[in-house]
């Protein structure tokens, strides 16, 4: 029978690869459909969404959203987020990469919160903890680039996802060497 530990370290790690993958998914369709511009919409509205309901999932299986404060403000943040990038689609390019930059900002530090707080039970959030700061620090570039001139497109945000995806897949692989390491130990 496996220890409470090691359960929440197996959907942790799960968690990551399933985060990662969803990631890449998404980069290929926004590549693909880039000039297709109801469906990079539908896109730029799934990917805050899937953030929120990543969020909601993990946090009811590692103890609810009292328990996971950060991850619980991190949902309401990212459904906020689907809702404002409607919004700022009928507005411009421009307001929508603004609205993905306060999201990468904020959600950038719960993420960094959430993974300092599971330090202490599951070790391997060093690279968690980089993504969270990374993503904050993206997010003020993309307000930058949502003030130029050249007009923005989905290909100006699939960068900060790369980035969200290969730290994803990251913190997966470091759980599955801990788990091989704990258990030949």
């Amino acid at each position: 029978m496996q220890s409470q530990s090691s359960t929440q370290s197996n959907w942790l790690r799960s968690y990551y690869f399933g985060r990662a993958i969803f990631s890449i998914a998404w980069i290929a369709a926004a590549i693909l459909l880039s000039g297709q511009s109801h469906l990079t919409v539908l896109l730029l509205v799934i990917y805050p969404a899937w953030d929120a309901l990543a969020n909601l999932v993990d946090a009811r299986v590692n103890g609810g959203l009292k328990a996971n404060s950060s991850q619980a403000l991190n949902v309401v943040v990212s459904t906020i987020t689907a809702l404002a990038v409607i919004v700022a689609v009928s507005n411009s390019t421009y307001a929508v990469l603004a609205v993905f930059g306060v999201w990468a900002i904020l959600s950038g530090l719960l993420q960094l919160s959430a993974a300092v707080r599971r330090w202490r039970h599951y070790g391997a959030q060093w690279v968690m903890i980089l993504s969270g700061a990374q993503s904050a620090l993206a997010g003020g570039f993309m307000i930058s680039r949502s003030l130029g001139a050249v007009a923005p497109t989905i290909l100006d945000i699939t960068p900060y996802v790369g980035f969200g995806a290969f730290y994803f897949l990251l913190s997966a692989i470091w759980l599955v060497v801990a788990a091989y390491r704990n258990a030949a130990a």
